[in-house]
């Protein structure tokens, strides 16, 4: 639980930091030792400064606006499915455009290259018993009963 106060702390005081980086560290002296000596009082047990503006300011704060953070959090991942479903079409329809043109370009000759590739005349008997499995040959002897 320290440790998660103090990363929301920390979280915090970077999105406060970069606003202030822009006006004040041209104007205010010893600004970054300033900014230090706070990371420090953050961190530090002895001080217990993230838990200190943890349970005084942000924790009041997020339970205020819990039901519009939930809201949002829910609006995010219902617009991401969406995002995600429209992307993933749009890609499906530009592979099978480009397909199209390359096979309509080609004048059919992408499609006659593969016949081509995989007509019988081009494989060699060996390629054609390459997977069949020789049967024990069995002598005819001319009869034929049944129940052999």
């Amino acid at each position: 639980v320290k440790w998660m106060m103090y990363w929301i702390v920390f979280a915090f005081f970077t999105c406060f930091e970069t606003f202030t980086d822009l006006f004040l560290s041209f104007w205010f002296p010893f600004y970054y030792e300033l900014k230090i000596l706070v990371v420090l009082w953050l961190l530090s047990p002895a001080t217990r400064g993230s838990s200190i503006l943890y349970r005084k300011f942000v924790h009041p704060w997020l339970t205020r606006r819990e039901d519009d953070i939930d809201n949002c959090i829910a609006q995010a991942k219902q617009q991401g499915y969406s995002t995600v479903i429209q992307l993933g079409t749009k890609g499906v329809n530009y592979a099978t455009t480009v397909l199209m043109q390359t096979a309509i370009k080609g004048g059919g000759g992408l499609v006659n290259q593969l016949r081509r590739s995989y007509s019988s005349g081009e494989l060699s008997d060996g390629d054609l018993n390459r997977n069949v499995k020789a049967l024990p040959h069995v002598p005819d002897d001319g009869n034929h009963s049944s129940g052999s």
